[in-house]
């Protein structure tokens, strides 16, 4: 799992049907000490996050438990929305 922020939505006229009902949003991985990185993803939102908010991403196999299915074509998905952490 990964602390990312999220930088924008995706907005896609056409996609996977599987992917039907699902928000992607570009999250900005952080590193260690708490700086953006460089590494972009595109993510599918589940939970309703805003632009700019720390969110826990969950990445390859273990993406699909969080829409409960294996046949969307995801390897990445936000799973929470962070209060707060510590970058020490």
């Amino acid at each position: 799992m990964y602390l990312c922020v999220v930088q924008g939505k995706c907005v896609s006229t056409i996609k996977n049907k599987k992917l039907t009902g699902y928000s992607l949003v570009m999250v900005q991985k952080l590193k260690k000490n708490g700086k953006t990185s460089d590494e972009i993803l595109v993510a599918v939102d589940t939970i309703g996050c805003s632009i700019g908010e720390t969110v826990l991403v969950t990445t390859g196999e273990n993406a699909k438990y969080a829409l409960d299915s294996d046949e969307v074509p995801i390897d990445v998905v936000i799973v929470g929305i962070v209060d707060s952490y510590d970058a020490n």
